[in-house]
């Protein structure tokens, strides 16, 4: 592909911009997480599922963007002062917030376990453990984990330890048993304490382990504990004086410079291989470790004191997503089944239905089924001339692939992008493109400089025949499509599916493209386009015509687009933002922002659809994207955003973004220092938007039944 221009390149500066940084904003999003696990209206398993998630989200921030900046420190001091920020404080500055927000999580937890004893289930340690469960737990030990277990003896003198990225393991200090030693209590006799280091195999076994109980309650055990309680049969002759478990995350970005020649599957291949031996990021340790057996770790690990992170007992909380509930259904979130789309059950399948209107999909209240479909139908149909999709995460296994694969073994000509830099999905996808390959589909891979992150098929039959597409906020998953909220449009508009093919052409041509008739695409259009429309309402503001913008969105980072919501909000154009995640831009200062209000919404399904609604005139502009406004996606990364032009689904989209704006039970408002304050808060009665857009939909979908029958 052809160099982008720097109109096209170039972030505007961020200048006077009144700015929050963006790691520190999503420490602020993965508090609103903590927030859920915390809330007793939240179902107690659902609360297990939240400290997991925050747990996981910790971990992949320091795996990636911890590991970022500590890379800047390492930096020379002229190289640093270009960066405009000081990485060593804004690492600083992380570490307390995380310190903080992981005692917070150590309170949450012990809050749950409480929560948790009070309806029967007990968590319970080795020493809490009775005689028939210690019989039982030392059977399960010997049946399943003892032959998993490697002990390593740590000699620093010797060798250097290696740690595998994200495992567990536990350092247990011993002592051997002998009469010198007992007489002479170890140390004395010039006997030191011997250290063993055990890989925990919870990817192997599970880490909960349901015992016997005869009193009606469940008691679950970690498998560390089981561990712990076994440890005098893997060491019979030595006291055990300890044991405490620690974990190493590494650096888990793949450094590929892909803008020379080469072949970049290998180049990603090689790079995956290197992954798990990344440099340290975080080395998690138990607190009450003594501080001799730490010394002795980070000399052997080769750690420095920034790398150190104090922990508690457990670790990989994440682990949590399995903790197993006696009584599957109870407190948990009551099940909101998929609706079926009206349209789609008419006579004459996903091709007729489509030709007959637009028609939106919005997941996970609605059914994925139509998409898979979509492939099936265009597999088995003779008029089906080729298949171009866009692949960036796919369900393991994906019903997707297998639709793909089939339409490539009929014949049919299957050319799919697999983004092979899609964060750690780069080995599965390339697995997938292998297997479409030996079906005989067209392969296409990443584009130098720039990630695919556009959600794009396209269905094309004979000449005579209307092409088919489908343009998506999420990915080709059906697994993600039941918990996170996506919307999906499947259109037959000339308009569009000419725009869809002329991006496909960019994919497969790597040339430049910049006219578009309905598509705002980057990085070509996209960032100008938005721009003039923000413009366009800042216009109307200062003619005294209403004007207002409603946008929802993973992340807004951008320092232009930011600069332009103060400069129209300062114009009096109503600015309402829903933003999931990362918020540099900073609500509530007086002058450029102190009439943008935003608010944040984590509930039981992830908030992942992107819709920009401006109001134009009276005339209603709406768009849906991949795209969230950062500098990557604007800039680095072919993204899509397309219109919503039917009127009954506009008015569907502005009910779900009312909805949500007027949320008083999950609504989080993020102020001007990110305090995730609640808004409003009403408890149970208050309106709890993924609730009400589902009971809306199901009207709705209902009504539209109705009239298809009445046609």
């Amino acid at each position: 592909m052809q160099k982008q221009s720097p109109a096209h390149t170039a972030a505007p500066k961020a200048g006077a911009l009144r700015l929050k940084h963006r790691d520190l904003s999503w420490l602020s999003f993965n508090h609103r997480v903590l927030q859920e696990a915390a809330d007793p209206l939240v179902p107690l398993f659902d609360r297990i599922k939240f400290l997991a998630i925050f747990s996981s989200n910790i971990d992949e921030f320091f795996r990636v963007r911890v590991a970022s900046i500590r890379a800047l420190v390492r930096l020379g001091k002229r190289s640093r002062k270009t960066l405009g920020i000081d990485p060593a404080a804004l690492l600083s500055r992380i570490h307390r917030v995380v310190d903080r927000q992981q005692a917070e999580f150590g309170a949450v937890y012990d809050g749950i376990r409480k929560d948790l004893a009070r309806t029967g289930i007990q968590i319970i340690t080795e020493r809490e453990l009775d005689v028939d469960q210690a019989r039982f737990a030392r059977l399960f030990f010997r049946r399943e984990v003892r032959a998993l277990l490697i002990p390593q003896f740590i000699d620093e003198d010797r060798r250097q330890l290696f740690l595998e990225n994200r495992h567990l393991y536990l350092v247990v200090e011993l002592l051997l048993k002998s009469p010198l030693v007992q007489e002479h209590k170890g140390r004395a006799a010039g006997v030191e304490p011997q250290h063993v280091i055990l890989e925990i195999p919870s990817h192997r076994v599970p880490r909960f382990v349901t015992l016997p109980s005869t009193d009606g309650k469940v008691r679950v055990a970690f498998l560390d504990d089981i561990i712990r309680l076994c440890l005098d049969e893997i060491f019979p002759n030595h006291d055990i004086l300890g044991a405490h478990a620690v974990k190493l995350t590494r650096d888990a970005e793949l450094h590929i410079d892909d803008e020379f020649a080469g072949d970049l599957r290998e180049k990603v291949r090689q790079a995956l291989a290197l992954r798990n031996a990344g440099v340290p990021s975080r080395f998690l340790y138990d607190g009450s470790m003594p501080p001799g057996t730490l010394r002795l770790l980070s000399k052997v690990l080769k750690l420095s004191r920034e790398d150190l992170v104090r922990g508690a007992r457990y670790h990989n909380f994440h682990d949590f997503l399995s903790f197993p509930n006696p009584h599957p259904g109870e407190q948990e979130y009551p099940p909101m089944p998929a609706l079926s789309r009206g349209p789609l059950e008419t006579a004459g399948g996903i091709h007729a239905a489509v030709e007959r209107g637009d028609i939106l999909l919005y997941y996970p209240y609605h059914s994925y089924e139509p998409v898979i479909s979509l492939l099936t139908e265009a597999a088995d149909d003779p008029r089906t001339r080729s298949i171009h999709i866009t692949l960036y995460r796919l369900a393991r296994p994906s019903q997707v692939l297998e639709q793909l694969i089939r339409a490539a073994q009929r014949g049919i000509d299957v050319t799919a992008f697999f983004e092979v830099k899609a964060r750690f999905d780069e080995e599965a996808n390339l697995r997938w493109a292998d297997d479409l390959e030996r079906a005989g589909g067209r392969i296409l891979y990443s584009i130098p400089g720039l990630k695919v992150h556009a959600k794009l098929c396209l269905v094309t039959r004979g000449e005579d025949q209307p092409k088919l597409a489908y343009l998506s906020t999420g990915n080709f998953n059906e697994k993600a499509a039941r918990i996170y909220c996506d919307a999906g449009l499947m259109t037959s508009d000339p308009a569009v599916t000419g725009d869809v093919a002329a991006v496909f052409d960019v994919l497969l041509r790597r040339e430049r493209c910049e006219s578009f008739s309905r598509l705002l695409v980057a990085p070509f259009t996209m960032r100008e386009q938005f721009l003039e429309l923000l413009d366009g309402e800042r216009a109307n503001a200062r003619a005294g015509r209403p004007a207002f913008v409603v946008a929802k969105m993973n992340s807004l980072e951008d320092p232009g687009m930011i600069r332009a919501l103060y400069e129209a909000a300062a114009s009096g154009v109503r600015i309402s933002l829903i933003i999931r995640g990362i918020c540099c831009l900073q609500p509530g200062v007086k002058g450029p922002s102190s009439s943008i209000r935003v608010i944040s919404i984590v509930d039981r399904y992830l908030e992942h659809a992107r819709i920009f609604w401006f109001h134009h005139g009276g005339e209603d502009l709406l768009f849906l994207s991949s795209a969230d406004w950062m500098t990557r996606n604007l800039n680095r990364r072919i993204e899509v955003a397309f219109p919503v032009q039917d009127s009954a689904i506009q008015e569907e989209l502005k009910e779900i973004l009312r909805l949500q704006l007027a949320d008083t039970v999950k609504a989080r408002v993020i102020g001007g220092q990110q305090d995730n304050t609640a808004r409003n808060r009403k408890g149970p009665e208050g309106l709890r938007s993924q609730e009400a857009i589902y009971q809306y939909l199901v009207t709705r979908d209902a009504k539209t039944h109705e009239r298809a029958e009445v046609r």
